[in-house]
This record gives structure tokens, sequence and C-alpha cells, in this order.
């Protein structure tokens, strides 16, 4: 017999699953506030204290203000013309995973690299924790190093990491 294993799942492990639809909804007036480019009435998704969990490129952000002045303004100002686009959705009670992509025009200067104006698509995943019709915590993956690749840097350096589907 091996070790002992840590807990797994903890996160959701009170998962009320009553919530279900109330969760859908609020992600999907969630999306719709983001491809209307709404920054301002976010609060009507995210709570204030919520937490963005993202990975580098990103980073984590601690709080609506904090989201909305060091993620999304930045963001919608290096990508215009941006549509969010959930290809896939599995929710659960109060939480909801997606995996998906933006279309966007690189308008502004983006990890250094000046405005090309080519549209790109921009993956990700995400998965939110809905508490009282609200976003309360929303873990991020973006593939940053392809969005890089379409706008011609290669954040490998050559070392073959390249994405072949470019």
């Amino acid at each position: 017999m091996k070790g002992s294993r840590p807990e797994q799942a903890i996160l959701t492990k009170d998962n009320d699953l009553t919530k279900t639809k109330e969760t859908n909804a609020t992600i999907n007036a969630m999306v719709d506030g983001l491809n209307d480019h709404d920054i301002e009435s976010m609060n009507r998704f995210f709570s204030e204290t919520f937490r963005w969990i993202g990975n580098a490129g990103c980073g984590s952000k601690f709080g609506l203000k904090e989201f909305q002045d060091n993620w999304q303004r930045p963001f919608q100002a290096a990508f215009s013309d941006k549509v969010c686009i959930d290809e896939a959705r599995v929710t659960q009670g109060e939480w909801c995973a997606a995996f998906g992509r933006q279309e966007a025009v690189h308008s502004g200067t983006f990890m250094g690299i000046e405005p090309t104006f080519q549209k790109v698509e921009i993956r990700y995943m995400d998965f939110w924790k809905v508490v009282d019709g609200r976003i309360q915590d929303n873990w991020v993956m973006v593939d940053f190093p392809s969005v890089m690749q379409q706008l011609g840097v290669d954040p490998f350096k050559g070392l073959g990491w390249e994405n072949k589907d470019s």
C-alpha cells in the first residue's frame, strides 16, 4: 500500500448542485457583457472581492477594481474588435468550466509587441465559482505563447515548441 494522499477536490466538496441554473445564467450574462466590452458594469457579474487567478502573462488579481485596472482595460486596449466564444461549458452547481477563444485585432501594445493590426485567436480556459449570482473566483489559463507566435514573436526561441496549427 502506498502512503497517504492529499485530499482532492476540496474546493468543490460542498458544491450546491441546486445552483446549476443560476450559475449558468450568471456566466451567460457575463460573457454577453464581455462581448459588449462593458468594463464599467462588471460588478453585475463579479463580487467586489473576487479572485482572478491566472497564468504567467496575466497574473492574479484580487478584487474587481484590480481586475478591471490591471487586466480588462489593458487587454481591451491591446485587442480591439474582440469577441469571446466559449466553445464548451460544463456547469455543475456553483461551478462552471469553459474553454474557447477570443477573436480580436492586435491594435495596442501587447507583451512589448507593438500593434500589428493583425487578427488573432486567443485561446483560453476558465473555471468560475458563482456565489449568490456573482463570480467569486475565476481560475484562467490564456495561451499567450500562441498569441505571440501569431504576432511573429517566437517565445521559445526556436526550441521546437512552435504551434503546428499556425
